[in-house]
């Protein structure tokens, strides 16, 4: 068994360089550029957290700290999950059709703009930035109507839409794959 890469950050460029499908290269590139935008939202909120609880000894402070980690790593996976699908198989030279790669790259873009749809729809009625009461936009132009539906998904339950994200980048592994 020959090794093509080493570790997750080798992943994106072996599965860049061995895809054959234009769309997938795409993804890799775009997942990439998204997954360290993630990461480093997450860690600057991270830093916050720790500098506004740094006085407080231990507890819930310390699980709560770990609890962005973790929710860190449940966003990123689903990104990263096609690149390594596809660089693990072409390591192992298992046969993978165009079909499963373009499958992947559209369940991944799907999955990316699903965290997007998902913070819409966590977004509340009103908040407060800088002591000043601002509202949500209202819903218009084309978009109006997803835009809606997703103000009508109950905060709490707002993760429901990158979870089915997710879900999608799995179905595409398994049906194609």
């Amino acid at each position: 068994m020959a090794s093509g890469y080493d570790g997750v950050f080798g992943a994106f460029p072996y599965a860049f360089r061995s895809s054959e499908s234009r769309l997938f290269k795409l993804y890799v590139v775009a997942s990439a550029l998204a997954v360290g935008l993630i990461a480093l939202l997450v860690g600057i909120a991270l830093v916050v957290l720790i500098g506004e609880t740094a006085a407080v000894q231990g507890g819930s402070l310390t699980l709560s700290r770990s609890f962005y980690v973790v929710i860190g790593l449940l966003v990123i996976l689903p990104a990263v999950a096609p690149v390594l699908l596809v660089a693990r198989r072409r390591r192992k030279n298992v046969d993978s059709s165009g079909r499963h790669e373009a499958a992947l790259a559209v369940a991944g873009f799907c999955f990316l703009l699903s965290l997007y749809l998902g913070l819409v729809a966590s977004m509340p009625e009103t908040f407060v930035i800088d002591g000043e009461t601002v509202t949500r936009p209202a819903p218009s132009g084309l978009f109006a109507p997803v835009i809606v539906g997703l103000y009508a998904i109950p905060a709490v339950l707002s993760w429901v839409v990158p979870l089915a994200g997710a879900g999608l980048v799995a179905a595409a592994h398994r049906l194609f794959g």
